[in-house]
């Protein structure tokens, strides 16, 4: 339950993020954030932690009684929008290329898969968007340090530097809980999916 995902608004009641139950119950705690309900009104810890737990409701067990878990936090100091450039990271590769290896298009555990430059280093190759794709160990071990022709591998898809923080559009592509429904509306999605200029 503690790993489980809670949506992050800015000041401005705008997503910016997604966290674990765990950080979100450490940020409202320190008062960096409050917990926001179902009728949009806002408390800190313990308020929050007075509220009385629904027999339906997600709660975790605290030595002075359960507490609810709190699905949508509102920071109360941050009110600025993230700036929308996309890390070059291994979890963004793996995220834009869904979990799936670009050559034989198999979706994998992330224990089961491996950054492949499409032309090798070896070959002058740049560690780049355009030349890095998500494979299995399998198809990576198979084109070694060739191209994919070379190796009788056909790409799915070009790989291409992402418009979009390919992490967080994976967390919202499955909206999970109906409290973050409100601030998740398809005037949110195209929000999410324009890139801003610097």
């Amino acid at each position: 339950m503690l790993n489980t995902s809670v949506l992050v608004l800015n000041r401005s009641y705008l997503p910016i993020h997604v966290t674990s139950v765990r950080r979100a119950f450490a940020l409202i705690y320190q008062g960096i954030a409050r917990a926001v309900d179902e009728q949009y009104q806002t408390f800190d810890f313990e308020g929050w932690s007075q509220l009385a737990v629904a027999r339906d409701a997600e709660a975790i067990g605290t030595s002075s009684g359960p507490i609810r878990v709190p699905r949508v936090i509102v920071l109360i100091a941050f009110d600025r929008v993230p700036k929308r450039h996309v890390r070059f990271s291994r979890i963004n590769i793996y995220a834009r290329d869904n979990f799936t290896c670009q050559y034989c298009g198999v979706r994998y555990p992330r224990s089961e898969l491996n950054l492949d430059h499409v032309i090798p280093r070896s070959l002058g190759g740049r560690s780049t968007w355009d030349n890095v794709v998500c494979s299995c160990l399998e198809c990576n071990r198979r084109k070694g340090g060739n191209t994919p022709a070379r190796a009788g591998l056909v790409l799915r898809r070009p790989p291409a530097r992402p418009r979009w923080t390919p992490l967080m559009n994976l967390m919202l592509s499955s909206v999970r809980y109906n409290e973050w429904r409100p601030f998740l509306n398809l005037v949110d999605a195209s929000y999410w999916n324009t890139e801003l200029a610097e």
